[in-house]
């Protein structure tokens, strides 16, 4: 089963339960797929809905910093909900240890020893743990052990 026809299932199943959360959310993520399959005229493959859930994780966690500095607990409390459904459909993060134990691989690999380095190491590592790591985990990570 393709991840389009997983959120067209669970959206049905969203709709009976009367889940209103996770109906908008992943009506929303609908949403942004068609528009994109519209406007390129293709049809995404699983790897590119991945990327859209990952841009969407990322617009929800800006969202819940800017209302937690706003002090809209409310908010913050909707926008957490979303984030949950969105995390459902992306392969189990990998942990700090596990993420450091990669790009040690990608570091010996690429022959990297400095910050210099980064860019080889950024773009293997973007290309090995996507999905599995955001971007931003990735490169605090090569700091750390670069750095």
């Amino acid at each position: 089963m393709s991840l389009q026809e997983k959120l067209k299932a669970d959206m049905k199943q969203a709709m009976i339960e009367k889940n209103i959360i996770a109906r908008d959310t992943i009506r929303f993520l609908n949403a942004a797929i068609k528009q994109v399959e519209v406007d390129e005229r293709r049809e995404l493959s699983d790897s590119d809905v991945m990327k859209l859930i990952q841009k969407a994780i990322k617009q929800r966690n800006e969202s819940i910093s800017q209302f937690q500095a706003a002090s809209r607990d409310d908010l913050v409390e909707n926008e957490t909900a979303q984030l949950k459904v969105l995390e459902a459909y992306l392969p189990k993060q990998l942990s700090d240890e596990e993420l450091e134990s990669k790009l040690q691989e990608i570091i010996q690999k690429t022959g990297a020893s400095s910050i210099k380095d980064m860019g080889k190491i950024m773009g293997v590592a973007s290309q090995e743990l996507s999905g599995t790591a955001d971007g931003k985990r990735i490169n605090e990570a090569v700091k750390k052990l670069l750095g």
